[in-house]
């Protein structure tokens, strides 16, 4: 079952996924509104590795990301919703606006993200590679982003 941990607790968890010779498999956003596109990046980024964490944006940085409004939902409902999936092992809330810090502690082998990366500088890659991780990049469901959930919630919500 997975959780919610503090930094160090993962830290801990992921020294002992080492020693066992697992590899670790990191990915991180603000993951307001789960939706199926959110599943299926989560699915592939598992598939990569033998654990899964994931790093959740606190409310203020993912204020300071998506703009005043967000995130409709609360940090710790957004992590304890990504902790009941089957596929996370663990979940870590991260107060600062890129996972730098998060990924120096853990060194994840493997570090996901979404396909719009492709287009635009990914903060974290350098650092990642520095190590010798890896960045993977998955492509994204068509037709699922957070902001198309938003809207057409608006158009329903206009025409009631």
């Amino acid at each position: 079952m997975s959780q919610v941990l503090s930094l160090s607790e993962a830290l801990r968890q992921a020294e002992a996924l080492r020693a066992s010779g697992g590899s670790l498999v990191f990915t991180n956003g603000v993951f307001d509104l789960l939706h199926a596109g959110h599943v299926e990046t989560l699915e592939k980024a598992r598939a990569m590795g033998d654990a899964l964490f994931v790093g959740v944006n606190s409310d203020e940085s993912a204020r300071q990301l998506k703009g005043p409004g967000r995130p409709w939902v609360p940090a710790m409902e957004r992590a304890r919703l990504l902790a009941a999936l089957r596929v996370v092992d663990a979940v870590i809330i991260f107060s600062e606006v890129t996972a730098e810090a998060v990924i120096r502690a853990l060194r994840p082998d493997v570090y996901v993200k979404g396909s719009d990366y492709a287009d635009k500088p990914l903060p974290e890659r350098a650092l990642v590679e520095s190590y010798g991780g890896r960045v993977e990049l998955i492509p994204f469901l068509p037709g699922y982003s957070t902001s198309q959930l938003i809207a057409r919630i608006r158009d329903v919500t206009r025409d009631t």
